[in-house]
């Protein structure tokens, strides 16, 4: 039985008790469900944008589009990742199509925007999709905002102190995109990279840059790594035009650039992707029996898909799961504002496909397992394999709130290790 199907059995018999005790105290509201959905099928993330749509389409398709004896309507918007059009399809998906909750976006800054828009509503709910920027959910959080995913300060647990103290790396050049998830990237890699005494050179770069000749002529002599917060088309553009050059150095990946969207592309970027290390939410070759049943129903379902499902659709899967989850809990109970739906969302458990357990913090932020990877060539497919695990990342990275707070919000100059520019 396949992760979903398994999720369905146990959903479908909570849903049996729920009506019942409904039944007494009211009559069952039977109108359909309206769940709107964004991620990004235009810009450089499109590819990951189509995969997070393949991998809800699993979740709705395992129950039928029914949960706690209501049908589900699924309207879809697309975004191209930049904040204001995800805002504008957000307001068009409540104000048009009158749905009930919202799941999505997919980028860093498209979050923060949901967020913020997300205090503006009364009865609606949106439940993140795959974006990670760490201020979405660690400052001024919004009760009418969950993120079921971990974010990109907590994707890098390990990274940097693998990268130190295993690889030898003392002095690395970042290359790293100009907006939100990747500063919660770099944020969380250098949190323990500099507290060993590593030093970080850093050369950022707009949203859709095609050209990188600039940045690489700006690599100092003595770097050991270079750490590479980029992905979609940006990622490959990099690695492109360095392997063009004869760049050889090792490549410390962020959670976006070891993906399936880049692993799957074919070009000389890929002499430089066998080896390279990362970290993040899940890896192909997991042994987990959980993942190896979400890999073989994605595969079935999707031929023409990736190899193995990517971090956006692995992301938007597991919070549709956990949508669908609180909605059985309340018998599909959207009234009195969603609060019963709300309450639930802030409580549940789950299993995520990853094998890994998902429960929310109160700030209705994910705390689960994050993943030490390093790309393989498994017999002629380039894949990500776990080598490390490292269980129960918190968004505070194990500190006391107040503590990790005071180290300031994820910036181009937060955090900085010598030489910083």
């Amino acid at each position: 039985m396949s992760v979903s199907r398994r999720h369905t059995t146990a959903w479908a018999m909570g849903t049996v008790a729920a009506v019942f005790a409904l039944s007494g105290a009211m009559a069952q509201d039977t109108s359909p469900i309206r769940i709107g959905s964004i991620t990004t099928l235009e810009g450089p993330f499109a590819t990951g944008g189509q995969d997070a749509y393949r991998a809800m389409e699993m979740a709705f398709e395992a129950i039928d589009y029914t949960v706690g004896g209501r049908q589900i309507e699924w309207i879809r918007e697309s975004s191209n990742a930049t904040p204001d059009v995800a805002l504008a399809r957000a307001r068009k998906l409540i104000e048009q199509d009158e749905v009930d909750i919202i799941i999505g976006p997919l980028s860093g800054a498209e979050g923060i925007a949901l967020r913020d828009y997300s205090r503006t509503l009364d009865g609606k709910t949106i439940i993140n999709g795959s974006s990670g920027a760490a201020d979405t959910t660690l400052r001024d959080a919004s009760p009418n905002f969950f993120r079921f995913n971990t974010e990109g300060t907590q994707w890098m647990a390990g990274l940097g102190t693998h990268a130190y103290e295993d690889m030898g790396s003392r002095h690395v050049a970042l290359v790293a995109a100009d907006y939100a998830f990747p500063y919660a990237q770099v944020f969380g890699f250098m949190h323990e990279y500099c507290e060993l005494g590593g030093a970080v050179t850093k050369l950022w770069s707009p949203l859709n840059t095609t050209d990188f000749s600039s940045i690489i002529a700006q690599f100092p002599d003595d770097i050991d790594a270079v750490l590479l917060i980029q992905g979609g088309t940006d990622a490959l553009a990099f690695l492109t035009q360095y392997a063009e050059v004869g760049g050889d150095l090792p490549i410390i990946g962020g959670s976006i650039t070891a993906d399936q969207t880049l692993l799957s592309a074919r070009g000389p970027h890929q002499s430089l992707m066998e080896g390279m290390v990362a970290a993040g939410p899940i890896a192909d070759l997991n042994d987990d029996p959980n993942w190896e049943e979400f890999v073989a129903d994605y595969r079935e379902r999707w031929p023409d898909g990736f190899d193995s499902p990517s971090i956006h659709a692995v992301n938007y899967y597991t919070n549709t799961i956990g949508v669908l989850q609180a909605l059985e809990e309340v018998g599909g109970d959207l009234s009195d504002n969603q609060e019963a739906f709300q309450a639930a969302l802030a409580s549940i458990e789950f299993t995520a496909p990853t094998g890994a357990n998902v429960r929310l913090d109160d700030n209705r932020q994910a705390i689960s397992d994050i993943f030490l990877t390093r790309i393989v060539n498994d017999d002629g497919t380039m894949r990500t394999e776990a080598f490390g695990r490292t269980e129960d990342v918190s968004q505070t990275l194990g500190m006391e709130t107040e503590e990790f707070l005071a180290l300031g919000s994820p910036s181009r100059d937060n955090p900085s290790c010598p030489p910083a520019n």
